[in-house]
């Protein structure tokens, strides 16, 4: 049987909002910088829109190198990524763990378990 990680991928291009949570509710993160310390660069769009993307990558995979127009964030449900940006930085996530992904710059992703 073949193993999957699970990476929910939410593009994003306002994220400023006022809302009542529940009492269970959770923040999972909540930033100004993307995954390699560097500023998220302020937002300025006429007509937002978000998609949210479910992505399952087989172990072993390795994704091409691309980069985001937009900022988009993700959430790793199962399995593990490891995220390499074009001068060497390196992110492993574990099943839990949220990214903010780089805009403008080269990287990929690799299903590493």
């Amino acid at each position: 049987m073949k193993k999957y990680i699970k990476y929910l991928l939410l593009s994003v291009c306002v994220m400023t909002s006022t809302v009542a949570y529940a009492a269970d509710s959770e923040t999972l993160i909540q930033t100004d910088v993307h995954w390699n310390n560097q500023a998220i660069k302020p937002i300025h769009i006429e007509n937002p829109q978000i998609t949210m993307l479910r992505i399952t990558i087989p172990v072993g995979e390795k994704l091409a190198m691309h980069k985001h127009p937009v900022l988009n964030i993700g959430y790793l449900t199962k399995g593990e990524l490891t995220v390499h940006s074009e001068s060497g930085d390196v992110l492993v996530l574990k099943p839990g763990d949220p990214i903010v992904e780089l805009v403008d710059i080269w990287h990929y992703g690799e299903s590493t378990w």
